[in-house]
């Protein structure tokens, strides 16, 4: 009977809002969570060593794109956390002592088997490296001139984490080109000129870049993508085109405490994106933000109910380019940018230098499947809601099968360069 009358409200408010050309005010659906609820015990998805270490990883990635978005509150923001974290996770091979711990802890790997750890990420790193999922990640580590290396740093290096360090020649000209076409041809040729030169007083450089071309699980019928407006603030907007889909079936759900309409959409190749739309016109994410953790997203994920609604997207060309070096002195990391202990990289003095991060994502109307299949639960409806992402937003890109976080934004402007 609950479930009915949820339905039925569902229904009624959907007929409202049509009635009166907007989206509901408020969500049709039971609020995901209450203030007070007892904390639940493990869930049996993170007992998988793979998936507790992608929750790990991640929570470090929500946690860098919280220091980046305090840093932007004019622009959007886009990173591809898991590109950086494994630079980090190689660099800790050659960290000892301190240095070691505080790359731990930033990772979140306190609670994590250590003595398989590294092992673990190279079975991480090969099923997010499937290409049905659309994302090429590539990470780095760029060492200063003429550096000599200890052969069992670099070797494992390699073992675990699929790449080898990059030692400076010294001709700046040979060294920026290899660069920029080793980033170019690993993201498929969607991140150009990773570096415009390269920087002065270079000890390490921590590379991370990535692309991702997703496709939709249903496709977007292109002949219905007009431009429509995109909401900035009060009284100013912009056109950008938007992609529609009239009955879509999508999980959606309403957060009461964020004051925010959460929607997921599957993604082929096992990936899923989600979106937190705030119920208000704003570009203070804070709260949203805060929340975001590796277990938040799972067990939000969870709780979503399957609907059908009148969906409208922004088709999204999004690039970043980001200077990472002041997010992550303010994470606990400020120890590898002075003295830290790399004995097991070189004999020589080194530390963190330079961390450099450029991505592109790309989500437009393309779709693995041409309809958008029958759902009985969805189709008992007379009405669907309307969930439009027509102004400012958050979104998260993840793997299901592991819960790694692959891609998180906040879109202020679609149409920003």
């Amino acid at each position: 009977m609950k479930h009915l009358m949820v339905l039925l409200e569902l229904a009624a408010l959907a007929s409202f809002c049509h009635s009166q050309g907007g989206s509901p005010a408020s969500s049709p659906q039971e609020p995901l969570r209450e203030a007070g609820q007892p904390e639940e015990e493990e869930d049996p998805f993170y007992r998988s060593p793979v998936n507790k270490l992608a929750a790990a990883v991640s929570n470090f990635g929500y946690a860098l794109f919280r220091q980046q978005s305090s840093q932007a509150h004019s622009s959007n923001v886009l990173l591809s956390p898991f590109s950086v974290a494994t630079a980090l996770s190689g660099l800790s091979l050659g960290a000892a002592g301190r240095a070691e711990d505080v790359i731990s802890r930033a990772l979140f790997y306190d609670t994590l088997d250590k003595a398989n750890l590294h092992s673990t990420y190279k079975g991480l790193l090969g099923g997010l490296g499937s290409p049905r999922k659309g994302l090429k990640s590539v990470s780095r580590l760029v060492m200063e001139r003429k550096l000599r290396m200890r052969m069992a740093f670099v070797n494992e290096l390699e073992k675990s984490y699929g790449f080898r360090p990059r030692v400076l020649s010294g001709n700046a000209r040979v060294d920026l080109q290899e660069i920029n076409q080793w980033v170019q041809q690993r993201t498929g040729g969607k991140v150009m000129q990773f570096l415009g030169e390269i920087p002065a007083g270079l000890s390490i450089l921590l590379l991370g870049a990535a692309s991702f071309k997703g496709q939709w699980a249903t496709r977007f019928d292109p002949k219905l993508t007009r431009p429509q407006d995109f909401h900035l603030e009060e009284g100013r907007s912009t056109r950008v085109p938007m992609m529609s889909a009239p009955k879509a079936i999508l999980k959606y759900g309403f957060d009461s405490e964020l004051g925010c309409k959460i929607a997921q959409l599957p993604l082929a190749g096992g990936v899923s994106i989600m979106f937190f739309l705030p119920e208000t016109l704003t570009r203070n994410f804070t709260l949203i933000e805060e929340s975001l953790t590796a277990e938040f997203v799972h067990d939000i994920d969870k709780q979503l109910k399957t609907i059908q609604a009148a969906l409208s997207v922004p088709r999204l060309r999004l690039v970043a380019e980001t200077r990472l070096l002041e997010a992550l002195q303010e994470m606990r990391l400020q120890a590898l940018f002075s003295t830290p202990n790399l004995g097991r990289i070189s004999a020589k003095a080194l530390r963190l230098s330079h961390a450099h991060h450029k991505v592109a994502l790309e989500l437009g109307e393309d779709g693995a499947s041409p309809v958008f299949p029958s759902e009985p639960e969805a189709a008992r409806l007379n009405f669907p809601i309307v969930y439009t992402l027509d102004r400012p937003f958050l979104f998260v890109v993840y793997d299901d099968d592991t819960g790694s976080l692959l891609f998180i934004g906040k879109v202020l402007d679609p149409q920003q360069a």
